[in-house]
């Protein structure tokens, strides 16, 4: 198991490849070439883990210092540069990060308490962290987030069922009148709000904001340095819960990503016949009522052709939605944005009914492998509270 602190001299830089699945990144470097390195993260990562961008790799050891006879990786992802900082993934270094902040006493509300023990089963979970504070026991429960962007950190970056149910559990506990908490550890010091990712999981977010009363909710900020040591400073960081009550509601855009295998003819209804590139798709759409619903209605196959959208899902292989909720209509302006960025599709398509010349946008790229498309979602994902 890796410890902290790291040994700078064993620490080699490399350039992020491709994704094969969750928990392996395939990486070049000046010496080693091509490599598949342990990537000990299960978020999406999406707006990290770009072509191009520069990884930090540990050598993957055991205790004594031998390479694991049984791991087929022989370097693990500890960060990745982002700008000018290093941002931590090793979710489970941030495990022992915690501790000895906790030790320290440089967690506010956490100060005076006193590590327990780890890996602690309670119910149907096992929590981080048993803590002692005022001669009482609290179970804390410390969650790694990496997805931040103008002054704002949320988490998570994915739907999380295991997330939502350590909140639910611990709720549950407090009722019971056993303290409990949740430590959220933000991977940069340029924040000042931490919300629940109410667009990406909104189970998560609602179990997040009807827990606030019952469990202590605790997000800071931390700074890795280039050599991956942990800077001095921990800042506190404020949860709007008026705003997260006010905008937290199932309603607002989305964007409908979409591949197209092949250079195709179609029919979108009265728009008449267009081709469609081979290539990748954007659709910007709105729902100030039932989001989720219309979202999954997009996502299925066999349903009435009703929008111009209907006509292309119907030919296309891979889709991802992108919920974007929020109290206004913001379909027109996300419009705006994207066409700064892509390619314009057919005239009218899905803007029949407002003054934008189409609501489609084409790349021959993926757009969740381009920084500027990620720079359009986190301007309206993260507005300031």
């Amino acid at each position: 198991m890796i410890q902290l602190p790291l040994n700078r001299d064993n620490v080699i830089q490399a350039v992020f490849l491709e994704r094969p699945n969750r928990f392996l990144v395939r990486c070049i470097t000046d010496e080693r070439g091509v490599l598949d390195a342990y990537l000990p993260n299960p978020g999406r990562l999406w707006e990290l883990l770009l072509p191009g961008a520069s990884l930090y790799l540990y050598p993957t050891m055991d205790p004594e210092g031998a390479f694991p006879s049984q791991r087929k990786t022989r370097f693990t992802v500890m960060a990745v540069q982002r700008e000018e900082s290093p941002i931590f993934l090793h979710t489970h270094i941030t495990n022992q990060v915690a501790r000895t902040l906790i030790e320290k006493g440089e967690i506010p509300s956490l100060e005076h308490a006193r590590v327990v023990r780890g890996e602690v089963t309670r119910g149907r979970s096992r929590f981080d962290l048993l803590l002692e504070q005022d001669g009482k026991d609290l179970y804390l429960e410390v969650k790694s987030c990496t997805l931040f962007g103008n002054g704002v950190a949320m988490f998570p970056d994915a739907v999380t069922q295991r997330g939502r149910r350590h909140l639910l559990e611990l709720a549950e506990m407090a009722n019971a009148g056993i303290r409990s908490a949740v430590l959220f550890i933000v991977h940069s010091p340029k924040v000042t709000w931490f919300m629940p990712d109410f667009h990406t999981d909104y189970d998560f977010s609602t179990a997040f904001l009807k827990a606030r009363d019952r469990i202590m909710i605790l997000p800071i900020a931390i700074q890795w340095t280039p050599d991956l040591t942990l800077g001095p400073e921990v800042k506190s960081l404020e949860v709007p819960w008026d705003y997260l009550r006010a905008e937290m509601r199932d309603r607002g855009s989305y964007l409908l990503i979409l591949k197209i295998d092949r250079t195709m003819a179609l029919e979108i209804g009265r728009l008449g016949t267009h081709t469609f590139s081979k290539g990748y798709y954007v659709y910007v759409g709105s729902a100030m009522r039932n989001l989720r619903t219309r979202v999954k209605r997009h996502l299925q196959r066999r349903k009435k052709l009703h929008w111009h959208i209907d006509y292309l899902t119907a030919h296309t292989g891979e889709m991802i939605p992108l919920p974007i909720r929020s109290s206004r209509r913001d379909e027109c302006e996300i419009a705006k944005a994207l066409l700064s960025i892509m390619q314009m599709g057919p005239s009218g398509f899905g803007s029949s009914d407002c003054p934008c010349q189409t609501h489609l946008f084409f790349s021959d790229t993926n757009p969740l492998h381009i920084r500027a498309f990620h720079d359009v979602l986190k301007g309206f994902r993260m507005t300031h509270p």
